[in-house]
């Protein structure tokens, strides 16, 4: 998707955590944006017109291309560009103008002809939300660029708004240089320096240098493993010269357990090792911190990283740093828990949206630092795993939640634990595994918590399948042309390999003589060549049977 305008910062995890004991989340007051109206008039008449809703004070914080196949973001006051309207059938053009109400979207914009105008009016003042239509002549692109420049200037005049509730930390910064005798910066979980020291005399090197003046920490060999490791730590430390760089003291900024930042002093003390007297500064620098970066995510959510992005990434497996889990504040000795969610393929669009919403409300009330984002028409929750509460007892009491709030059907996949940032994408696979294996057969699993355990046998029954489809010269000829020719045989063989060989219970279960059974048998065996004394032969026999009847057993995709 293309952003525009502002990148809300995502602090949702700090306010679930000092609202942990609540049952609702309150909302959060975000920056001012830019009325609709007066963005609107920006523009030359004709190029942009609203139709139906004639309530324009809604404000802009951002723009958004809608794609179909994601869910919208939880973010207020953000434009949805509709490049192709008339792909869209009424219905899902309504469905779409009503999940933008509920996600307090300021407007949809949309490219349409004269036929279609009145059915956008009447569904804008039906909804109660700006339907925009642009000019034919004007591109995608233009228009793109226009809401950027509007947006940008006002986004300007918020981050000098922002960094005037940051002088604090310069402050802070400027105390800490101080005693330390070298440049202090600290920092946000995007490796964005928001404050750093300007003390005459102070110690620094050509990375902090490059660093402030670009307010973003410059890439070093060393970067991912200190970020990992200074997150992770419960102590300050000391790392010493490396190459050109100085030594530097360093601390993580916490809300809790939660992570929030960093804080990095250049130390000109001389001293090998970080003094009692230096560790104690630095915690006492990284509280008031702490205090400060909370009040500032309450003001206007623009200094925290958005902890979503740091999911999609982990999900994806591309551009792993490993740090993310250490910044999701996952502690990595004990692992983090992937919880899945797969609403039912009958659901409405709006579905998706709503689950999300309801597994974050449950998932932040007992664990502060989890974190879930929607992908494809799936959510994703990453916890930090707990041996001694697993994730089915998160996952039991919101199953009703879901079925109360959302609609019923929802299946959910535990594929396990990952304890490094690179082994989260590998996760997602098998849980994509799981829960398309449960969907392929409802018929046969009544389990709505799927987990390896629960769908193992058809897991390796799948993939046989799919060997023998790929490979037919691995079937056995003879029983092949014994389920082509011979039903009852093939009924019979069935008994008798789920009954391992006992005639008795085959003939009970087919209902038959046991010397009837022997008969079959026989004739399986002299008939078609198919030798079931042979413990192999027998294994491959049965599996081959298996994965025919799983198959005809799939629900329609």
């Amino acid at each position: 998707m293309s952003r525009l305008g502002f990148e809300t910062a995502e602090s949702f995890v700090v306010l679930a955590y000092i609202w942990s004991v609540d049952t609702q989340i309150s909302p959060i007051p975000v920056s001012d944006g830019v009325p609709l109206a007066e963005l609107l008039a920006l523009f030359e008449p004709g190029i942009a017109t609203p139709l139906g809703a004639r309530d324009l004070q809604h404000l802009v914080r951002g723009a958004e291309f809608y794609d179909a196949r994601d869910a919208i973001p939880d973010e207020a006051g953000l434009l949805l560009l509709v490049p192709a309207p008339q792909q869209l059938s009424v219905q899902h053009i309504a469905d779409l103008a009503n999940l933008a109400a509920r996600h307090a979207a300021a407007g949809i914009v949309v490219k349409c002809s004269d036929d279609h105008v009145a059915a956008l009016e009447l569904l804008a003042e039906r909804v109660g939300i700006p339907c925009i239509r642009i000019a034919d002549q004007v591109s995608w692109r233009l228009f793109d660029s226009l809401l950027a420049q509007a947006l940008g200037e006002r986004r300007h005049r918020d981050d000098a708004h922002r960094d005037r509730g940051l002088e604090p930390l310069f402050a802070l910064a400027n105390e800490l240089a101080e005693y330390f005798g070298g440049s202090v910066a600290i920092e946000d979980l995007g490796r964005r320096i928001i404050a750093y020291s300007s003390v005459p005399g102070q110690l620094i090197d050509r990375l902090r240098t490059q660093g402030i003046l670009t307010r973003e920490v410059p890439d070093s060999p060393f970067n991912d493993d200190q970020y990992r490791t200074v997150l992770r730590s419960e102590d300050p430390i000391k790392y010493p010269r490396l190459g050109d760089e100085e030594p530097r003291v360093a601390f993580a900024i916490r809300a809790g357990a939660l992570p929030l930042g960093t804080i990095w002093a250049i130390d000109s003390s001389g001293l090998p090792e970080l003094t009692a007297e230096q560790g104690a500064r630095i915690r006492e620098a990284a509280s008031l911190a702490a205090a400060h970066l909370l009040s500032d995510i309450h003001a206007r959510r623009t200094t925290h990283i958005p902890r979503e992005a740091r999911l999609r990434t982990l999900l994806d497996g591309s551009d792993v740093t490993g740090s993310e889990l250490a910044e999701l504040g996952h502690p990595e000795e004990r692992g983090s828990e992937l919880i899945v969610f797969s609403p039912a393929k009958d659901a409405r669009q709006t579905t998706l949206a709503q689950l999300r919403s309801t597994v974050q409300r449950h998932l932040a009330l007992h664990r502060p630092e989890s974190v879930t984002v929607a992908r494809g028409d799936r959510v994703y929750a990453l916890v930090a795993r707990q041996p001694l509460l697993p994730a089915t007892h998160l996952v039991e009491p919101l199953l009703p939640v879901i079925d109360r709030l959302v609609g019923p059907g929802t299946l959910v996949s535990l594929p396990g634990a990952a304890y490094r940032s690179g082994e989260v994408a590998a996760l997602r696979q098998l849980a994509d595994r799981l829960l398309d294996t449960a969907e392929r057969h409802g018929g046969i699993i009544s389990r709505r918590i799927v987990t390896v355990d629960a769908v193992r046998t058809l897991l390796i029954l799948e993939r046989v399948e799919a060997v023998f489809l790929s490979e037919p010269e691995l079937l056995t000829p003879g029983l092949v042309a014994l389920e082509a020719e011979q039903a009852l045989l093939v009924e019979t063989l069935e008994a008798w390999c789920a009954n391992l060989g006992n005639v008795a219970r085959t003939a009970r279960a087919l209902s038959v003589h046991e010397n009837t059974v022997r008969y079959r048998m026989r004739q399986i065996e002299e008939q078609h060549g198919i030798d079931l004394s042979n413990a192999d032969v027998l294994l491959t026999t049965w599996l081959q049977l298996r994965a025919r009847r799983i198959a005809g057993k799939k629900n329609p995709r």
